[in-house]
């Protein structure tokens, strides 16, 4: 991977918008797979959405498109990818390091990525368990009752000096007012959105995609 930053774009439920996106710049799109989210998008949805897209970001890397789940089966998640045509698979629960060794197995070529929610410097030390485990790490604001896409950010002073082993999204009531700020304070190998270039969930605002890549126009 570049030194560049990559952008994510989750929580994608319309062709158009996933189409527009790509096209602005983005790196990686995001596919909700948990039926109980309100981003919720079934695996025939996505394959229509991922069969307009192109291959290749604007920047000439693989365009990511990564299925997010928590907690489900590894039968339910190869299922997905192959059926959906993912190229990454993003855990947002409780999953094991030997989970996520077992789903390497069973789909050795996609990217996977483990996210985790923030609540003090003992999350981090877990994170650091999985370094052998997944391929990229997500770490996201803490809310008892949500998984993700909550708007709600957390202490970035908790990361300033974090330095994994593995690259990094950066997750957690980002939006284009204060992802400068953010990036003034760590220094992730990604960032990724929802909530904060929403109009509602699953409804994207293009206005403000469109000016998070301006605002990060020298850091991509």
């Amino acid at each position: 991977m570049s030194g560049k930053l990559r952008v994510k774009i989750c929580g994608l439920t319309r062709s158009d918008q996933a189409e527009a996106i790509a096209a602005l710049g983005a790196d990686a799109l995001g596919f909700i797979c948990v039926p109980q989210s309100p981003r919720y998008i079934a695996p025939p949805a996505i394959a229509e959405i991922v069969k307009r897209l192109p291959g290749q970001s604007l920047n000439g890397g693989t365009l990511a498109k990564i299925g997010v789940f928590a907690n489900a089966s590894l039968e339910q998640i190869v299922a997905t990818v192959d059926r959906g045509a993912l190229t990454g698979v993003q855990l947002h629960g409780q999953e094991s390091p030997a989970f996520c060794r077992a789903l390497r197995l069973e789909l050795p070529q996609i990217e996977l990525v483990k996210a985790f929610r923030v609540q003090t410097a003992d999350t981090l030390a877990l994170v650091e368990t999985y370094a052998s485990a997944a391929d990229t790490f997500l770490l996201d604001a803490f809310n008892p009752h949500a998984l993700g896409g909550t708007g709600e950010t957390w202490d970035w002073g908790l990361v300033e000096q974090f330095a994994p082993e593995r690259p990094w999204f950066l997750a957690g009531g980002l939006n284009v007012g204060n992802a400068i700020a953010a990036l003034a304070r760590v220094n992730p190998s990604g960032i990724d959105l929802s909530s904060g270039v929403e109009v509602s969930p699953g409804d994207k605002d293009l206005a403000l995609v469109k000016q998070l890549f301006k605002v990060l126009s020298d850091k991509i």
